[in-house]
């Protein structure tokens, strides 16, 4: 029987098991699962740990060809495991009370946005939400551990990967592995860094990184979208060449921090049982890097630290809109409520972190998008900073037949869809 290491346990390594699982090649294989959490219930799950929001799109999540049945499969499996599935007659039907629908199905909303220079982001969504998230993924947890040929290991940060002829061992681990999946995601860098430097032929590319904010302010201004859309998805090129995003949209939601290892950054959420009164969405500047630059992991990482050194520790920075367009320090809020609790932020000016052209990026999205949605721009709405969505080195899966990186720590993904996907299209290439 061969045995495999799979380390992580997020989206892409859920995506994996299922596939070992359906094709029944799980009864050849011992896998052993490794996982920094100290058990399921404090395990980071990466981007499962936030909102649960599903996508089924051909234009978004990634940057793999996947077949939007493969796509659908996914999500109605985990919306299985949430309870967000019944049947009928023998056939799969959505509960009526899932928040579902299709982002921009509306043909005069999307020429709204269109006229304006944006591209909307048509795609299919399910929205789980981060509370009922965590159980589903326990759910999930408890079915996989009642494989006889899976084994899972908590509490195990793996630093350091030993390859051999034909085998590889971890830590001091003493097993020979003849797999090796790497399921790490993008906060599992320093890992896949290490790997890279034995095997430098691996990296395909190494140039991206996206800064930007969370964006905060009443349901009321968004309400439209919101009802029609639940989650839209706008890209526009800015006059400075730069493309912004947006990303992640939380009706009546509340506003996050996500921590690193040595700095934390801003996110959102958006709960299944607990609402606010306002929305929140990330506004992203992608950031693209040619030789000799190499690092724009190192280059956000920076930024996101520079934030917190301003506000005086593991803080991010808030200000209101009419502040960061005029330049200015904000040192009281207006009529927008922050969602983030007190002792998270500090009131200060973004503009000392970003660099200029970033800054006017998100200020010509923002102006450009008020002529859409009137009252975007309104002064005391809120942006909270830095938001980062770092991107692993993209990799090339097919130069070695026994070690495969998956999910986003391999730079192919970026969602929970696409990136439990690629683990499942990669377990039928064992």
């Amino acid at each position: 029987m061969k045995k495999v290491a799979l380390i992580g346990f997020g989206a892409a390594a859920i995506g994996f098991l299922k596939g070992m699982i359906d094709n029944d090649n799980i009864k050849d294989y011992e896998v052993d699962v490794y996982e920094m959490g100290r058990d399921i219930e404090n395990s980071g799950f990466g981007g499962l740990k936030y909102d649960g929001k599903l996508f089924i799109s051909k234009n978004m999540g990634g940057d793999l060809e996947i077949p939007t049945n493969i796509q659908r499969e996914i999500v109605e499996f985990f919306l299985e495991k949430a309870d967000m599935i019944s049947y009928e007659n023998g056939k799969k039907v959505y509960k009526k009370d899932i928040e579902h629908g299709l982002s921009f199905d509306d043909e005069d909303l999307f020429k709204k946005f269109y006229n304006e220079g944006f591209e909307p982001v048509k795609s299919e969504f399910f929205h789980i939400g981060t509370d009922a998230l965590a159980d589903t993924v326990k759910k999930i947890y408890q079915d996989f551990e009642k494989e006889e040929n899976i084994n899972f290991h908590f509490n195990s940060k793996i630093e350091k990967i030993n390859k051999f002829e034909s085998h590889y061992t971890i830590n001091n681990i003493n097993k020979n592995y003849d797999h090796l999946i790497l399921a790490v995601g993008r906060r599992g860098h320093k890992l896949v860094k290490s790997l890279i430097a034995q095997e430098p032929k691996i990296v395909l590319s190494n140039n991206k990184v996206d800064l930007g904010v969370r964006f905060e302010l009443p349901d009321h201004v968004v309400q439209e979208l919101n009802d029609k859309m639940y989650e839209f998805k706008l890209r526009l090129k800015t006059k400075t060449g730069y493309t912004v995003r947006t990303f992640c949209n939380n009706p009546s939601g509340e506003v996050t921090l996500e921590k690193y290892d040595d700095f934390v950054t801003v996110n959102g959420h958006a709960k299944a049982n607990k609402k606010t009164k306002n929305t929140n969405f990330a506004i992203l500047v992608t950031h693209s890097f040619t030789q000799p630059f190499n690092d724009p992991i190192g280059y956000g990482s920076y930024i996101s630290k520079l934030s917190n050194i301003l506000s005086g520790g593991e803080k991010v920075i808030l200000q209101t809109y009419e502040d960061f367009y005029n330049s200015n320090r904000t040192k009281k809020v207006g009529r927008v409520e922050p969602t983030l609790s007190d002792d998270s932020y500090i009131l200060g000016d973004l503009n000392l972190v970003f660099p200029r052209k970033t800054v006017e990026s998100i200020i010509d999205f923002m102006e450009r998008l008020n002529e859409v949605i009137p009252g975007i721009t309104y002064p005391d709405n809120l942006l909270y900073g830095v938001e980062a969505k770092f991107y692993g080195n993209k990799v090339d899966n097919s130069l070695f037949d026994n070690l495969k990186i998956i999910g986003d720590s391999s730079g192919w993904t970026r969602s929970i869809t696409y990136a439990a996907a690629h683990g499942y299209l990669i377990s039928n290439t064992l």
